[in-house]
This record gives structure tokens, sequence and C-alpha cells, in this order.
């Protein structure tokens, strides 16, 4: 693959500062790529920045929290007006907390939908008029427990599930128009999501060791093995992939839940 496929290009990355998204928007620069990044904490906004000029191209980085409903407009109204447009779109901006269907509050629930989904719906419609006259494309991070059923994560689970179908159903209104829709479904990978989400240095030490066992080929993700399929189904190397739900889950999909 080029090394530099994307010169020329922008990526709008969002959870740009940790992660999966920090990953990919190193990945997308290295591929030469100007990169718009967006993140909560502007001190990490500011090391995500440094990285990314080091490799010669230009970013943009946004401070927004994506559960505020008019944060989707400034971003993508931002990035245009910086850059000229959009030519992707990774939505990796993501949250999670623990919960059963019994004890889940309205108020984690609708936490969850709105970082999960509703951010992503807006970010989509609102830079589909760049996206489209770019011929452009979206990638959506998601999670094996949008294609599984987990229990303890009942809201995480239906906001993946959600995020898997407004993907394949973006995908065919888009087709005409010439953006493509695709997600990946990443499996457990090594990120801070887990511990944002409560969950203390113990009981994710614990967690990442329990890991090893569920995932057949036995052991957790890197961030960068995700990156590297996002840019893939970003590239033209995926012209004709569109509405796909990719599983990089180290076989933990295929198999019983424990």
């Amino acid at each position: 693959m080029n090394e530099k496929q994307f010169s020329g290009k922008v990526a709008l990355v969002t959870g740009a500062t940790s992660g999966i998204g920090h990953s990919c928007a190193l990945a997308f620069a290295q591929a030469g790529a100007s990169v718009v990044c967006v993140g909560r904490k502007a001190d990490a906004l500011k090391e995500v920045k440094t990285k990314i000029t080091e490799t010669g191209v230009d970013a943009l980085t946004i401070e927004a929290d994506l559960a505020d409903t008019e944060a989707s407009a400034r971003v993508v109204e931002h990035a245009v007006k910086v850059f000229g447009g959009i030519d992707v779109l990774v939505n990796s901006a993501g949250h999670i907390s623990n919960g059963t269907v019994e004890n889940t509050s309205l108020e984690a629930w609708d936490d969850m939908m709105n970082v999960n989904v509703r951010a992503v719906f807006q970010l989509m419609q609102k830079a589909l008029p760049s996206l489209i006259e770019r011929r452009g494309n979206i990638v959506n991070v998601s999670s094996v427990t949008g294609l599984r059923a987990f229990p303890g994560v009942l809201a995480y689970c239906v906001s993946k599930a959600a995020l898997d179908q407004l993907t394949r159903c973006a995908s065919l209104e888009l087709a005409s128009k010439g953006v493509r829709v695709n997600a990946v479904n990443p499996g457990v990978v090594v990120t801070e999501i887990h511990k944002r989400g409560g969950m203390n240095d113990e009981a994710y030490a614990a967690f990442l060791e329990h890991s090893k066992t569920t995932h057949p080929l036995g052991r957790t993700g890197r961030p960068e093995e995700i990156a590297d399929l996002v840019l893939f189904l970003a590239s033209d190397k995926a012209s004709w992939i569109t509405g796909a739900t990719y599983s990089i889950d180290g076989g933990r999909g295929q198999t019983c839940a424990r």
C-alpha cells in the first residue's frame, strides 16, 4: 500500500487524543493526510498535534464534547473552513459504563446513546455535503458488542448495535452519491476507555488478563491494529466495500459468552 496514499486528503478523527482514535489520527498523518483531531482535553490535543506535525503534515485540533448537541456542527464547520473539506470521517469517540437491564439508569442510558450513536449521526449528517462533493467515506468505530450480546454492559451493547445499523442504512442511502460507509468491530483493545468508564487499575489489569482466555488468539488487541484496518477501509483499496461491519477481535465474536 502506498505510504502517502492520503496525500492531499483531509481526515477528521474524533476521540483523537487516546486509544484507537489517537492511533488513527497518527496513521492518517503518516499516510500523508491533513488531520482534524477532535477531543475533550486541550493538553492531550496539543500533544497529538505535535506528533502529527512532526510527520510533515498539517493538523487542526478542535476541543469539543460531542455529547453537546451543538458540537458536531461547530466541528465540521471549523474543519471545512480551515482545510476546505473533509475526505474521511472517522467516528472513534466512545463511552462505556457497566449496567444491566435491571440497574441501568435512564441518565446512564442517555449518556451512552448520546455519545455512541447520536453524536455519530450528527457528525455524519453535518459532514455529508463535503463528503458527497469530494466522494469521501466514513468509518465508524463500533465493537464486538454490536454483533454479539454480552452481560453487564447493556447500554453499550445496544449503542454499538445501533451504530452498526446506522452504518448499514447510511451505506445504502449514500451509495448512489459515491460515499462509502463502513464500521470496524474490535474486541478488547488496550486503551483508556474502560478506566474512564469507572474501572480501577487493579480491576482493569485483571480484565486484560482474563481477556487473553476469552479471545481465541490468546491476547488483546493494539490500537495500531485497528487503525490499520480503518486506513484500509478509508482507502481506494476498499473502493468496492460499503455497509460492512468488520470484525477485528482475535476471534472473540466466534466464541460463546463467558
